[in-house]
């Protein structure tokens, strides 16, 4: 999917949640309406990337016996990966040796959980091919790049919390470019079982965020990458440049009534300390894409410390996050967020959620924010905030348009480019293409 399609996507309202597809997992053996039934669950439902097994090995000159064995999650981050720096412009083959680092947030281990199972199945590519770790060095051993390569696992947030480093690293000098980057895949049905154990899932296969039929959310899976660099640098390589990063942060809830529940005053504060060392007025936000986690506990905290921090002086145009269209994709849902938010701003649409219905009074989020859809004016200048929260940490960006001369009048060392990342499409290389029909590695372990 490209990120012109997904955009058709969601401006169309089309429905992209599915049941669990057969070559994952058997959904309707496992399903079971109540939630207190061991080993089952009662959802049955997610976002799922179609022909996620398929992959072409041959041009990333990697055997089938190594693919067989790879994440599909290393797989996907390699593609979009190299879709991500073709799509920027630049020689891939020219950053060879260069300072390029990569950030990329990650939490499932399903395949690995799956290849161990078998203490006979291990191979010489088992570990590599299974490791967390590996997801970020192997695009840095693939492409070559010398600059900083890890992983960061802060659940929910950690697409974010990934860009985040990325962009200390730039403003540090200790990376000439970054790619920031996030995927998840659901091989597995036992985080499934966990979280319905735990009832955060919507039994109705629908997440219904910021409204008064919240009732839990649904899996999903993604990949996404983001070209970064110095706005000097990309200006002075005429690079074409999507949108800005002015600012972005972490912080983290602390002590609250439990581990999973967020902490209003903490997201409010997050949000005030990235506009000040920004300077940036909030009230100049025209735009907002929410965490929006589809229950009915975090909704109200998130929507209260928005509209505390932002939307006192004027009403707030507060848009969710596409959850309900195609379910978030946990460790990497940040960057559909960060894409969406490009688009927004290139295409000049303010988000397209319908009226939100809260239950009990009024908080002062629902007095100042409100979700609708409208367009702006071309040219304002209008920011975009992300936001992720999660037990682990919490995370947020803030994002404003690309000058169309090319120019920006901001602090030294905050912005930083954003080149707009394919999705799951397939590439060109020169003259090739990825093959659509290669063989797909098996999620057998055998």
């Amino acid at each position: 999917m490209t990120p012109d399609a997904f955009w058709r996507l969601l401006t169309r309202g089309v429905d992209a949640i599915v049941d669990v597809p057969a070559d994952r997992w058997n959904g309707k053996a496992l399903f079971d309406p109540d939630p207190k039934s061991r080993g089952r669950s009662y959802s049955r439902w997610g976002g799922f990337i179609e022909q996620v097994a398929r992959f072409d090995s041959a041009f990333f000159k990697i055997s089938p016996r190594e693919a067989a064995l790879m994440d599909p999650q290393q797989r996907l981050l390699l593609e979009v990966s190299y879709e991500a720096l073709e799509d920027s412009g630049v020689d891939v083959d020219a950053l060879a040796g260069s300072e390029t680092g990569v950030f990329v947030g990650i939490s499932s281990h399903d395949y690995s959980d799956m290849q161990t199972k078998d203490l006979y199945a291990s191979d010489i590519y088992t570990n590599t091919g299974s490791a967390l770790s590996i997801a970020a060095n192997r695009i840095s051993y693939c492409f070559d790049f010398r600059g900083p390569s890890f992983v960061v696992d802060t659940a929910c947030s950690s697409s974010l919390v990934a860009m985040h480093l990325a962009c200390q690293s730039l403003r540090s000098r200790e990376c000439s470019m970054a790619l920031s980057g996030a995927v998840n895949v659901m091989v597995a049905p036992e985080v499934t079982l966990g979280f319905s154990r735990a009832m955060m899932l919507s039994p109705t296969g629908r997440c219904h965020a910021f409204d008064a039929s919240a009732d839990g959310y649904v899996r999903g899976e993604g990949a996404g990458v983001v070209v970064l660099k110095r706005l000097a640098d990309a200006q002075a390589a005429g690079d074409r440049i999507y949108a800005v990063i002015i600012g972005d942060g972490v912080n983290q809830d602390g002590h609250t009534q439990g581990m999973t529940v967020p902490n209003e005053k903490a997201q409010e504060q997050l949000l005030r300390d990235i506009y000040a060392r920004a300077g940036v007025d909030a009230n100049r936000i025209l735009y907002f894409e929410a965490h929006g986690t589809g229950t009915p506990v975090g909704d109200p905290l998130e929507a209260a410390a928005i509209g505390e921090a932002l939307g006192r002086r004027r009403r707030l145009r507060l848009a969710a996050r596409p959850r309900s269209e195609i379910a978030p994709a946990r460790h990497s849902c940040r960057l559909h967020q960060q894409d969406l938010g490009g688009e927004a701003l290139r295409c000049g649409i303010q988000g397209r959620h319908a009226g939100a219905r809260y239950r009990g009074d009024r908080s002062s989020a629902q007095k100042h924010a409100r979700t609708r859809t409208s367009a702006r004016r071309a040219g304002d200048r209008d920011h975009n905030p992300l936001p992720d929260f999660g037990a682990a940490a919490e995370a947020r960006s803030a994002v404003r348009e690309a000058d169309r001369r090319g120019t920006h009048r901001l602090r030294d060392g905050v912005p930083l480019l954003l080149v707009e990342p394919p999705y799951f499409t397939l590439s060109r290389k020169r003259g090739g293409r990825f093959s659509r029909n290669a063989r797909p590695p098996s999620f057998d372990s055998s």
